[in-house]
């Protein structure tokens, strides 16, 4: 008879596989992961922060298609991982036109307008496009017609790679605030529970002091003690998450080490950091992979709720919740979908770690 023996972590791997809102969960978090990395290569304006505006077609509904006339400027030199990763340095033109038409050695254009009457008609000369032989080489190379599949915002820029860029932020506060509390909530969890005595104490009358604040108050007072800017967010949002982290390691680690193999380790003369951080520590990850995912989500929303006050990442540079900042009200002029796009993206992503959060916390609860 064959026995096929099995890991705690393979059962629990098992059962989180079971979980099809957790596996799905896990994929489209996945799949974040890639804009929020590739985002340059995929948004259709892959210009620095998505930030080309054009004034004339702003607030457009989605799938508007408009004639583009691009008109070149000299190029600063990038490299290919600059460009993919931080975006092209784009200092060319682009025009909305209504129409054009060739006269000799010139192109004459009338500029988009949202009046019937026609604007100002604008003309440029074949010394204006380099590399061009004639104005026929003109109209097949640098007027091209361009569609915004969500529309466009309030200053005419893509509203689609405006949300594409801006899932960095929200996705990547999620990574280095969850990285800072781990560090320091583990850190002092641990030290305070596997001490105990006046330690645990001070320990604790610092968590309970920091417990006491509003997160949200708290945030905005790092934030501002810190300046604003896109790191700041990141390191405010994590120092006002470490408490959470430190309270469950510090139960954890008091009912673990009075354990027998903890008593043992002691008495082959271990030292207390090897005790800690090679045999208690390994036996409460579980509970803290489930509070990370909870925290991924909870840094997502105060990270969205800064940047609509104003104080979290600062223009140009997108995000989803200066995006819902800037178009909020637009939901009672006709033209919602300029605030809820980035709202739900924001609701999508928090609700997908929410629910891989309950599915490990299933699948890592020996109990079921």
């Amino acid at each position: 008879m064959r026995i096929q023996k099995n890991s705690l972590s393979g059962l629990a791997l098992q059962k989180f596989k079971r979980n099809f809102w957790g596996v799905l969960s896990l994929c489209f978090i996945v799949i974040c992961g890639c804009i929020a990395i590739f985002a340059y290569a995929l948004a259709p304006d892959n210009s620095e922060n998505a930030n080309q505006m054009h004034l004339s077609i702003h607030s457009k509904s989605p799938g508007f298609t408009v004639q583009m006339l691009t008109i070149p400027q000299k190029q600063e030199e990038q490299s290919f991982f600059s460009q993919l990763f931080l975006g092209a340095k784009n200092l060319s033109t682009e025009i909305p036109i209504k129409n054009y038409k060739v006269e000799a050695n010139s192109l004459v254009v009338q500029p988009y307008s949202e009046l019937k009457t026609n604007g100002l008609v604008k003309t440029f000369s074949l010394d204006k496009f380099p590399n061009t032989e004639n104005i026929e080489s003109v109209v097949e190379k640098y007027i091209t017609t361009k569609t915004f599949t969500l529309g466009t915002d309030k200053y005419g820029r893509d509203l689609l790679s405006r949300v594409l860029v801006g899932a960095r932020i929200s996705f990547f506060i999620g990574f280095v605030a969850v990285f800072i509390s781990l560090i320091i909530g583990i850190f002092m969890g641990a030290i305070a529970g596997y001490y105990g005595g006046k330690i645990d104490a001070i320990i604790m009358w610092f968590i309970n002091i920091a417990w006491s604040i509003p997160t949200l108050l708290l945030v905005i007072a790092i934030t501002l003690a810190l300046g604003k800017g896109y790191w700041q967010v990141f390191v405010a949002v994590g120092l006002t998450m470490w408490v959470e982290v430190a309270r469950v390691v510090r139960g954890q680690v008091m009912g673990v080490k009075e354990q027998q193999y903890v008593t043992a380790a002691r008495a082959l003369g271990f030292t207390d950091f090897r005790i800690i951080f090679k045999h208690i520590l390994p036996n409460v990850i579980a509970p803290l992979i489930v509070i990370s995912a909870a925290n991924f989500a909870a840094a997502i929303l105060i990270e969205s709720g800064l940047s609509f006050l104003g104080i979290g990442a600062q223009p140009p540079m997108p995000s989803w919740g200066a995006m819902i900042k800037d178009h909020y009200s637009y939901i009672i002029l006709g033209k919602p979908y300029l605030a809820l796009v980035p709202g739900i993206a924001i609701m999508s992503l928090v609700m997908a770690f929410m629910l891989v959060g309950n599915a490990l916390r299933d699948a890592l609860d020996v109990k079921s």
